[in-house]
């Protein structure tokens, strides 16, 4: 599987997360995973609920269709983000 997938419900992105970083960034890929770094800590569920407000604001899509997969309390995420309205360049070039 790779870090990007596209159906016609949506796209699942299968992410490598490091949190605690100086600003919120698509860094790219890391080991067929999107390597996404976020300001918020890994405390308390922080960083999962600031990863998905942050794809959010990316993907144009409500926070709450936004479902997190696997990875709770993991690293490794995967995410599911319902019929997106914007496409970041990032995302774009992965899936050509």
């Amino acid at each position: 599987m790779s870090a990007v997938e596209k159906n016609e419900q949506g796209l699942r992105l299968r992410i490598f997360l490091q949190p605690k970083a100086s600003r919120d960034a698509i860094v790219g890929v890391h080991d067929d995973e999107l390597k996404i770094s976020i300001t918020a800590p890994p405390i308390d569920g922080a960083a999962n609920a600031h990863l998905l407000k942050y794809l959010s604001k990316l993907f144009k899509v409500p926070k709450s269709a936004i479902q997190l997969e696997k990875g709770e309390l993991n690293r490794h995420k995967q995410v599911f983000i319902p019929e997106p309205k914007v496409m970041p360049v990032e995302i774009e070039i992965l899936l050509d």
